[in-house]
C-alpha cells in the first residue's frame, strides 16, 4: 500500500499510528511523532513525547542484562505509558480538588497525547467477565480470597485495564 501526502490531502502521522498501518513500536513511532512534533513547534505535544522518551530510556536502562543494550518491548512501552497515565488521571484528580482547572486542562491534554499510543482499553464488562471466569476457577467465595483472584486476572488485563477498575470490580463481585 502506497500512501501519497498532497496539500489538500497531507498524512496524518498520528491516525496511521491509532489505524496500525506503519508496522513500528510504540516507542519508534514516539520518537517519530516527537521528530514531526519538533518540526510543527507543537510545544504542548514535544513537551509530553519528551517526557516519554525519557521514561522510556529509565524504563531501557532497568530492563538491560549484563550491560547489553536492549530495545524496549511493546509490553514494557505499554507499561510506561499505563504509569504515566495513570499519574495524570491522579493529578487531574487533585488539581479539580484545589480548583486550578488551568493545571487540570494542561494535564488532560497530556493525559490524550499518551492515551493515543495506548492499545484501546477493556470495558467493565470485558473485565468482568474475565473476573467471574478467574472466581470460578480459583473457587473464591468471599473478600478474603480477593487476592488469588486478582492475581490471576492482572496478567490477563495487563496493558487493557486500571488496576483500580479491576480491583473495583473483583470487589463488587466477590461482595455481591
Amino acid at each position: 500500500m502506497t500512501l501519497v501526502a498532497t496539500p489538500s490531502h497531507p498524512i496524518n502521522f498520528q491516525d496511521l499510528h491509532n489505524t496500525r498501518y506503519i508496522s513500528m513500536s510504540i516507542q519508534e513511532q514516539i520518537l517519530s511523532d516527537l521528530k514531526q512534533a519538533m518540526k510543527d513547534k507543537d510545544q504542548d505535544r514535544l513537551r509530553v513525547l519528551r517526557s516519554l522518551k525519557a521514561k522510556m530510556l529509565e524504563k531501557e536502562i532497568s530492563v538491560r542484562e549484563g550491560g547489553q543494550k536492549k530495545e524496549l518491548s511493546d509490553e514494557h512501552a505499554v507499561e510506561v505509558l499505563m504509569k504515566a497515565a495513570k499519574q495524570r488521571r491522579e493529578s487531574i484528580e487533585q488539581y479539580e480538588k484545589g480548583s486550578r482547572d488551568d493545571l487540570a486542562a494542561q494535564e488532560k491534554q497530556e493525559l490524550e497525547v499518551i492515551e493515543s499510543y495506548l492499545p484501546e482499553m477493556m470495558s467493565e464488562d470485558e473485565i468482568r467477565e474475565i473476573i467471574r471466569e478467574k472466581i470460578k476457577e480459583v473457587g473464591a467465595e468471599s473478600m478474603a480470597d480477593m487476592g488469588p483472584v486478582m492475581g490471576s486476572v492482572m496478567p490477563e488485563v495487563k496493558g487493557k485495564a486500571e488496576g483500580s477498575e479491576v480491583k473495583k470490580v473483583v470487589q463488587e463481585e466477590l461482595s455481591g
